[in-house]
């Protein structure tokens, strides 16, 4: 063999693995427009080169790990700004109805503090007042105890949906956390 027909073979090859190389950072670029997943089989198929070019040669092996890097680096950060998202909702969700629960336990407290002085009162017009004001009072006991039992039902309605809210959350967050145990078995 002749080194000019030697030489000519070298940079022969040299030129074809350079054309491999940028099929390879094209299929690359290509996968990421289309925000797809990069593997090592699909890089290979799209840039029309053999999956063991993707291996030996240390360049195109060294695109395709930082190809599948990064798209994991963007997909995990994807799914953690959804989870963040989802979960937000949720707790913000769960703060309102704890504190509607509270402002509603605090108006129950004074509504049956008022029922009691309103109570001694009526105790001591009993002593004082003839029967026509007794009625008027009792009427406006009859009154206050209807109100009573409205903010009862009110405040067992927020406990209950603050229960529900507790328990979506719950739930939200077991199924984030599979979604996300999916998400990194996938290859």
């Amino acid at each position: 063999m002749r080194p000019e027909s030697t030489a000519a073979a070298i940079a022969a090859r040299r030129t074809q693995t350079q054309q491999k190389l940028e099929q390879v950072a094209n299929a690359i670029g290509q996968l990421r427009r289309e925000r797809g997943r990069p593997t090592i089989r699909g890089i290979a198929q799209r840039a029309g080169v053999s999956v063991t070019f993707l291996y030996e040669n240390p360049d195109a092996r060294a695109l395709v790990q930082n190809a599948i890097t990064d798209s994991h680096s963007r997909h995990d950060h994807r799914g953690q700004q959804q989870h963040d998202q989802i979960e937000a909702t949720w707790r913000e969700r769960a703060l309102n109805a704890e504190a509607e629960l509270i402002r509603t336990q605090k108006e129950v407290l004074a509504q049956r503090q008022r029922i009691g002085e309103l109570m001694g009162q009526i105790r001591d017009f009993d002593k004082m007042v003839p029967g026509e004001s007794l009625q008027a009072l009792t009427t406006e006991n009859t009154t206050l105890k209807h109100r009573v039992q409205q903010l009862t039902r009110e405040h067992r309605t927020l406990q209950e949906r603050l229960e529900g809210a507790r328990s979506n959350l719950r739930f939200a967050e077991k199924r984030i956390a599979g979604l996300e145990a999916e998400i990194l078995q996938m290859p």
